[in-house]
């Protein structure tokens, strides 16, 4: 049985990617703070502040110890979209940290393994990681320097038979915008789900060994988005 690593998992596109993979037979292992509302024999939760290096460090022998690791979806993250001047200094850190940074460090610890397995990485971004957004700045930056660091590492790992796949979706009807004063569209077309991703990630997974697809935008067909009073 196929093992996964995915980070997020307690809600949205981690939970939706997260089932997604149990249904597809895989074993995962969850990371996230909590556990959230997943229940399945083939689930393993652990509890990990990922924006915290050393929260990382001290489950390393909890992942390292899986004889075999076949994929690591990086879906963990957040973003706030204020005037950057108006940011705190903690929310800055904090967003490098859990964006940009633990993605990274995951990579680096779990890359021999996933060598060993001819492996998956998927990295999930943003659509502001592909173009340049007013408010946005802090956010683009750590989604473009996931979005370029996964191109980069697949140059260097394409020949072991890892795939590093970036996947940049668009608006998505997640518990992300809850603390934002904006929203998804109301109309479907004007959003996408969560399930949208996991099942976009089910058909890249399913192509032949030897093909790697490294990049992949989602995007509703017509745009739009609510306000917040």
């Amino acid at each position: 049985m196929a093992t996964a690593i995915v980070t997020g998992s307690s809600s949205g596109i981690g939970k939706a990617i997260a089932l997604m993979l149990l249904n597809e037979g895989y074993t995962v292992i969850g990371l996230s703070r909590r556990r959230g509302e997943i229940e399945h024999s083939a689930f393993h939760h652990l509890a990990c502040d990922l924006g915290d290096a050393k929260a990382l460090d001290a489950i390393k022998g909890d992942l390292l110890g899986h004889k075999e690791i076949n994929l690591l979806v990086n879906a963990a993250g957040f973003g706030r979209f204020e005037p950057h001047e108006e940011l705190s200094q903690s929310t800055i850190t904090e967003m490098i940290a859990l964006n940009l940074s633990a993605p990274i460090l995951l990579c680096n610890l779990l890359l021999r393994k996933l060598k060993e397995s001819q492996g998956a990485i998927v990295n999930i971004t943003s659509i502001e990681a592909t173009r340049s957004s007013k408010f946005s700045a802090l956010y683009s930056a750590t989604k473009s320097g996931l979005r370029a660091f996964g191109h980069s590492l697949f140059e260097e790992v394409r020949n072991s038979g890892v795939s590093v796949i970036t996947l940049n979706p668009d608006m998505t009807d997640t518990p992300f915008f809850d603390p934002l004063r904006f929203g998804v569209g109301e109309n479907d077309d004007t959003k996408l789900f969560a399930d949208d991703i996991a099942e976009a990630i089910r058909n890249l997974l399913s192509m032949r060994k030897g093909l790697s697809v490294t990049e992949f935008t989602l995007r509703p067909q017509r745009f739009g988005i609510t306000k917040k009073k």
